[in-house]
């Protein structure tokens, strides 16, 4: 499931932060907000734009661990690996995502692009361990507080009912 890359979006975001090359970070932030990762032909077309080589700006999306090159579903869903959250078991709840979508560590976004699912260092939320966070765009994101697998299935069936 492609989706259709809007250039007028990428020239308000262009606008919005001055076709310059030190604009490039914020750039790409704003195309990422708005697709959920960077698609591959914005890089020509942002070059010639700001006049930095695709180059410089394919190093810069791969240098930050933020930016993603691959499709991301509506729903990211991030499961805290931090010490406390591990010692209180958070890969059971990984393991459970992983099941219940049909997806791996290799594979972390579902065809549909309705979900992806992550490991991250730290929430900073150790004292509602084990935790994760569900990010939906446009919406603040929702920190799950000790999670157990079974809440997993719950939280999937949620999103998917819009509950």
């Amino acid at each position: 499931m492609s989706q259709t890359i809007d250039l007028s979006v990428i020239d308000g975001v262009i606008k919005d932060w001055g076709a310059k090359p030190g604009s490039i970070i914020p750039i790409l932030q704003g195309v990422q907000e708005r697709y959920n990762y960077l698609p591959p032909e914005i890089f020509p077309y942002i070059s010639k734009k700001i006049g930095v080589s695709e180059a410089r700006i394919y190093g810069v999306a791969t240098f930050y661990e933020n930016f993603s090159l691959q499709p991301k579903g509506k729903y990211i869903i991030k499961v805290c690996d931090g010490t406390a959250c591990h010692v209180r078991k958070s890969i059971p709840n990984l393991e459970r995502f992983q099941k219940e979508l049909g997806l791996s560590e290799k594979k972390i976004t579902t065809g549909d692009l309705a979900f992806t699912v992550q490991t991250v260092a730290c929430l900073g939320a150790c004292s509602l361990a084990p935790a994760l966070m569900v990010s939906t765009a446009g919406q603040p994101d929702k920190v799950h507080a000790n999670v157990t697998p079974d809440q997993v299935s719950e939280i999937i069936n949620a999103l998917r009912t819009g509950k």
